[in-house]
C-alpha cells in the first residue's frame, strides 16, 4: 500500500484534499479512479478553482507513475471526457 505523499505529482495539498474524500492510499486511489476522485474534491470545494493539471492529470499520473506533464493533448482530452460524465 503506497502512501498518497510518495505518489509521483501527490504534494501535501493535495494529499490532503484526498485524505478528506477517503482516498489514503494508491490502492484507494486506483478503486475510486482519478476521474472520480477530482469530481468529488471539486464537489468538496465548490467555490474553488481547481486546475485540470494539478488535480486530474496529477492523479492520473499518480496512478501511472508519471509526470502529469507528458500526457498529450489526446490523453488530457479524454481525462477531461471523463469527469463529464
Amino acid at each position: 500500500m503506497s502512501r498518497l505523499k510518495d505518489l509521483k505529482n501527490i504534494g501535501p495539498t493535495l494529499a490532503n484534499r484526498l485524505e478528506e474524500i477517503g482516498v489514503l492510499s494508491r490502492s484507494d486511489l486506483q478503486a475510486m479512479g482519478a476521474a472520480r476522485a477530482y469530481r468529488r474534491i471539486q464537489a468538496r470545494y465548490p467555490d474553488a478553482h481547481l486546475p485540470l493539471c494539478y488535480y486530474l492529470y496529477s492523479l492520473e499520473g499518480a496512478l501511472h507513475d508519471k509526470d502529469w506533464r507528458s500526457f498529450t493533448a489526446k490523453q488530457k482530452l479524454d481525462m477531461q471526457k471523463k469527469i463529464k460524465v
